[in-house]
């Protein structure tokens, strides 16, 4: 009887503990979600939420005919695309330039994850400083004149603008996942090491054979949640280019805000919004099944 009563006293105090999570979860989540699709089949103008009328399929069949939704669909799955090896591989270079125990190597540490913990506007705007295409006021282009090259459009040029946000982000997102690998490097046992040098393998081999597959489920861990925040990807086109020059930087998430907030179209922002959502999550599932097949 005493061990029953136990049981319940914890199982009550544990949904006590979790009750503040559940809610918080219920009403900035789960609530807008469903809000989110409640408006993507209404023809909803922000300016005047008095007037909400059900237009069945009529913003997805708009959508369908959008040249500009699928350009920002174009434009997310490349960001995506080449983002996501680009910053992996980054992050895992500088997990293994700081895993040794040398002296001053936090300092090196905290010098790699310091762009993680400082704001995106900031280094967006930073960074924007640096792809100035004038000579005189551009860093990167400064350094392109004094080596006797032509300056470079970088923002201003629409072949380059979405590269250039691309190494922009991936040095400023590999901090974290540079982190990541970290832990996952002193997870693997010293011995594995010694026993492949014993066996006459070199510092290349031992990293073929011993390191990535030690870091096999922490690199699937990574990719994941890299493929996650890179469709997100709002920040720098907004405060570097605006979705320009030419819609070539316009993203998904830029095109939802630009249709909701600049256009007061929310209901169609609503539809986009909804497919973006299925979009990652069927993105985050097959993702799912190829690692688990592996």
């Amino acid at each position: 009887m005493k061990k029953s009563i136990n049981k319940i006293s914890e199982r009550r105090a544990a949904y006590i503990f979790i009750l503040p999570a559940v809610v918080l979860l219920a009403a900035f989540l789960i609530y807008p979600s469903l809000q989110t699709v409640r408006y993507a089949f209404t023809d909803y103008n922000i300016m005047r939420p008095d007037r909400i009328v059900f237009c069945g399929l009529n913003n997805f069949t708009e959508l369908l005919k959008d040249e500009d939704f699928w350009i920002a669909v174009k434009n997310t799955l490349y960001f995506t695309v080449l983002v996501v090896p680009f910053q992996t591989v980054l992050a895992l270079a500088l997990a293994l330039l700081i895993s040794s125990r040398r002296k001053g190597v936090s300092i090196f540490r905290a010098a790699y994850f310091s762009p993680q913990v400082t704001s995106m506007v900031v280094v967006a705007i930073l960074w924007t400083v640096m792809y100035n295409s004038s000579p005189d006021s551009g860093l990167l282009n400064a350094l392109l004149v004094k080596l006797g090259l032509e300056p470079c459009g970088f923002l201003n040029d629409p072949k380059t603008a979405m590269n250039s946000i691309i190494f922009m982000s991936a040095w400023q997102g590999a901090g974290y996942q540079m982190m990541i690998f970290l832990a996952g490097l002193q997870g693997i046992s010293r011995e594995q090491y010694e026993a492949a040098s014993i066996d006459g393998a070199g510092k290349i081999q031992s990293f073929f054979y011993v390191t990535l597959p030690g870091l096999k489920s922490v690199i699937q861990y990574v990719v994941m949640i890299t493929v996650i925040q890179a469709m997100k990807l709002f920040t720098q086109p907004y405060v570097m280019t605006k979705g320009g020059p030419q819609n070539s930087t316009r993203t998904l998430v830029y095109y939802i805000y630009e249709q909701g907030f600049q256009k007061r179209n929310f209901g169609y922002a609503c539809a986009v919004a909804a497919v973006f959502f299925v979009i990652v999550i069927s993105l985050s599932l097959g993702m799912k099944k190829i690692i688990k097949a592996e």
